[in-house]
């Protein structure tokens, strides 16, 4: 049965690339030590000379499957999927279980010194093959083979056998690349791994050896910032420790053909780091004694340093747990009061401590940023609390990272304001990731909405009226009238206006604008209540001075955004405020220049007039044309003026044909009745439903009320204008306020800008 199974016709490809029938034959996979590797060899009746690309066709199926699998086998395939496959990775434990169990083990060589070279090119030429490295493995374990190899290192060290030594590298460095765990659990005991660092000092390659072994043992101190008592921990961390020195430092850059040569390598050391992290979170009286000295203010700068650095490294090696076992060992540090402890530490002086602490917080924001959100809202209600909170200004004052114990100010997302604002880096390195943080934190696509709660709606009523002003405290005192000598005046050189010239001031605020423009695409209504009540965009607008372009870049991305939602509310804010005024003037300062900041500009206007946005278009005409006219490199302001004078005429022509008695100013509702709606929206004293978004200023109204009062103001103008419709009065889309209103409006416009041609 077995000689039919096994019976195939022999093809051979020509050279026209048809398939020749060279006879009949019985197939077998056997292992070639010519080719060093499973071949298929079939016996024929006549040799053939020639090299042919070779064609099987069976017999039976049965012995085709046989022989395919076996194929499979050697190529790590899988012999059930039919279609054409990569190589899989597949342990190497589980290709040497599929072995047949008649395969031989190599033979190895005495463990002699004259036999060095030997055992080396053995070791160098299984490499290629993934089953000559199994059977190497096997031998190498079964004869206690690598403690003999160290013997004779220690043996050749004495004699200062140079070629030995550097044989001895060769050996040393290929068992590692064998890629096998108990290999490594022999060659990593405390016994041995002092002499396989030794072994790999003498790489051939270099003039002299490394002195690796004197760096471990005497250059690297292990610090314990508590006393480890569990004598397995500690054996665990120092081993740890020298394999990630072997991976890291002594080990060459593997090649292309080496890279998953040292797999299980980084599996030995990754499995390492779970058991340290598994056996320290298991000792909760340990981590307790590192919160207590960690916040102890007796505790002295250099141990709290070495506190911060150790909880940095235990977050580090975190990462490295299942998502599972990574929620609960967060959760542990929760409980245990790690964000407390880092609002604390995260504003002292110590550099060190607040850049450590900084990538703490960091793993804690990207693990669970709702988790943080949760505990500085709790904080805010407990800041009532004259107790405790007195207590942390106190604790927070003696570390000296406060000046004046404020305690609105103490809270864990102002703490990491103050340090983004603060930051000493002249690249302002640490505020870029504190701001990456912030916007993490402040986002809407992963705050979580329940049926008991909103997690947005909440947290972004406490930003906005516990963080935001300590957020935007630069940008205002940058832009202020005593920072900005004078007003702009229209077309005037941009160096008549005092702006923050400091590039790290000018860094720290194209920060700030960053996060304050992904407010205004994410916080719908909060943003806009806080715009309007500091008239925020006005104050923006003086950067478009900066002799720092990216800074004025900054600044008309965050107009831009506004524009871009195309809401009416903003519209008259911008119009009414005469706020185009600086954007103007920046273009006409920038000359014939063609670069970012005009091409960012033309875009601004080419936007309003692509979607039409009527108001601002009538604004611009009305107001800036006489300037803009004369720019022609860009069709965009005369196509705005074009749409203007398109919607002149269509409300001519509406007016024209109704009788005159419907034109009556009785159904007229001007652009005075729009703005005393507006001012109105913006006055009314509801009672309070929830808490209020932002700090009581000016016309300020609580921010819980803003969707409703926005949308029953929004349904009002509908109803209006249907009426005024069934009336066939005649109110354009943009109201055009005469000669008397504009005067009117002087008078009472608190910082009316003069305009181009007054």
């Amino acid at each position: 049965m077995s000689d039919t199974r096994r019976r195939v016709k022999v093809y051979t490809l020509n050279e026209d690339r048809q398939w020749d029938d060279r006879g009949t034959g019985h197939v077998s996979s056997t292992y070639v030590e010519e080719l060093k590797g499973m071949s298929l060899l079939v016996r024929a009746e006549s040799d053939e000379a020639e090299n042919y690309d070779l064609a099987l066709s069976f017999q039976e199926k049965a012995g085709c499957d046989e022989i395919w699998e076996k194929i499979c086998q050697v190529q790590g395939k899988d012999p059930s999927v039919e279609v054409t496959q990569d190589l899989i990775d597949e342990s190497e434990e589980e290709r040497f279980e599929e072995m047949p169990e008649t395969s031989h083990l190599i033979d190895l060589p005495t463990c002699e010194l004259n036999k060095l070279e030997e055992i080396a090119d053995l070791v160098t030429s299984v490499l290629s093959s993934p089953i000559r490295r199994e059977k190497l493995a096997l031998a190498l374990e079964n004869e206690g083979y690598i403690k003999k190899l160290l013997q004779l290192f220690q043996a050749c060290e004495n004699l200062e056998n140079t070629e030995g030594l550097h044989h001895l590298y060769e050996i040393i460095r290929g068992i590692l690349f064998l890629n096998k765990a108990t290999l490594f659990e022999v060659m990593f005991s405390d016994e041995c791994i002092m002499d396989v660092v030794g072994c790999l000092e003498y790489d051939p390659a270099l003039a002299q050896p490394k002195r690796h072994r004197e760096f471990l043992t005497k250059t690297a101190k292990f610090k314990e910032v508590i006393p480890i008592t569990d004598s397995e921990l500690r054996q665990k961390i120092h081993q740890t420790y020298r394999v990630q020195y072997i991976q890291d430092i002594i080990l060459p850059t593997p090649s292309v053909f080496e890279e998953n040569f040292l797999s299980t390598l980084t599996s030995f050391i990754f499995f390492n780091k779970v058991e340290i992290v598994s056996m320290l979170q298991e000792d909760e009286k340990f981590l307790s004694e590192v919160f207590a000295q960690l916040t102890d203010e007796a505790t002295d700068d250099d141990k709290r340093r070495e506190l911060v650095n150790f909880f940095k490294e235990f977050c580090a090696f975190s990462q490295t747990l299942q998502p599972q076992n990574r929620d609960a060992f967060f959760k542990t540090l929760a409980k245990l009061g790690i964000l407390p402890a880092l609002e604390i530490v995260m504003g002292m002086d110590d550099l060190q401590v607040r850049s450590a602490a900084t990538d703490i917080f960091s793993y804690l924001v990207e693990f669970s940023p709702s988790m943080v959100r949760e505990f500085v809202m709790q904080e805010a209600q407990q800041s009532d609390d004259k107790g405790s909170s007195g207590l942390k200004a106190e604790i927070i004052c003696v570390l000296g990272s406060h000046d004046v114990c404020d305690l609105t100010d103490i809270l864990l997302i102002n703490v990491v304001i103050e340090q983004m604002i603060c930051d000493t880096d002249p690249e302002l390195g640490g505020a870029v990731q504190l701001m990456g943080l912030l916007r993490t934190l402040i986002d809407p696509e992963n705050m979580l909405a329940t049926t008991n709660k909103t997690e947005k709606s909440e947290f972004l009523n406490f930003f906005y009226n516990h963080c935001m002003h300590v957020l935007t405290a630069p940008l205002l005192t940058n832009t202020s009238e005593d920072k900005c000598g004078k007003d702009n005046i229209v077309g005037s050189n941009k160096n008549s206006t005092i702006c923050p010239d400091n590039y790290q001031t000018a860094q720290l605020l194209a920060l700030i604008l960053e996060l304050l423009t992904f407010c205004v695409e994410h916080h719908t209504y909060h943003i806009k209540n806080y715009i309007m009540n500091k008239d925020l965009l006005r104050r923006v607008l003086v950067l478009m001075n900066s002799k720092h372009t990216f800074l004025a870049l900054c600044a008309l991305r965050f107009m831009r955004r506004i524009i871009g939602l195309k809401d009416e509310f903003y519209n008259r804010y911008i119009t009414k405020g005469n706020l185009f005024e600086p954007v103007i003037n920046a273009l006409l300062d920038n000359g014939t220049r063609y670069n970012l900041l005009n091409s960012a500009v033309v875009e601004l206007f080419e936007f309003i007039r692509v979607e039409d946005i009527k108001s601002l278009t009538a604004h611009i005409v009305e107001n800036f044309y006489k300037a803009l006219e004369s720019i022609e490199y860009v069709q965009t302001f005369k196509g705005l003026k074009t749409k203007y004078e398109q919607e002149k005429d269509r409300q001519n022509q509406k007016l024209n044909s109704v009788p005159s008695i419907l034109r009556s100013n009785r159904f007229r509702r001007d652009a005075k009745a729009l703005e005393e709606d507006e001012e109105m929206w913006f006055n009314e004293d509801e009672e309070e439903e929830g808490k209020t978004v932002v700090a009581p200023v000016e016309k300020s109204k609580p921010e819980d009320d803003f969707p409703d009062s926005y949308e029953k103001f929004m349904e009002t103008k509908k109803a209006e204008k249907q009426q005024q419709d069934s009336h066939a009065s005649l109110v354009g889309l943009v109201d055009y306020p005469d000669d008397e209103e504009e005067e009117e409006e002087e008078e009472t416009s608190p910082r009316k800008r003069p305009r181009l041609g007054s």
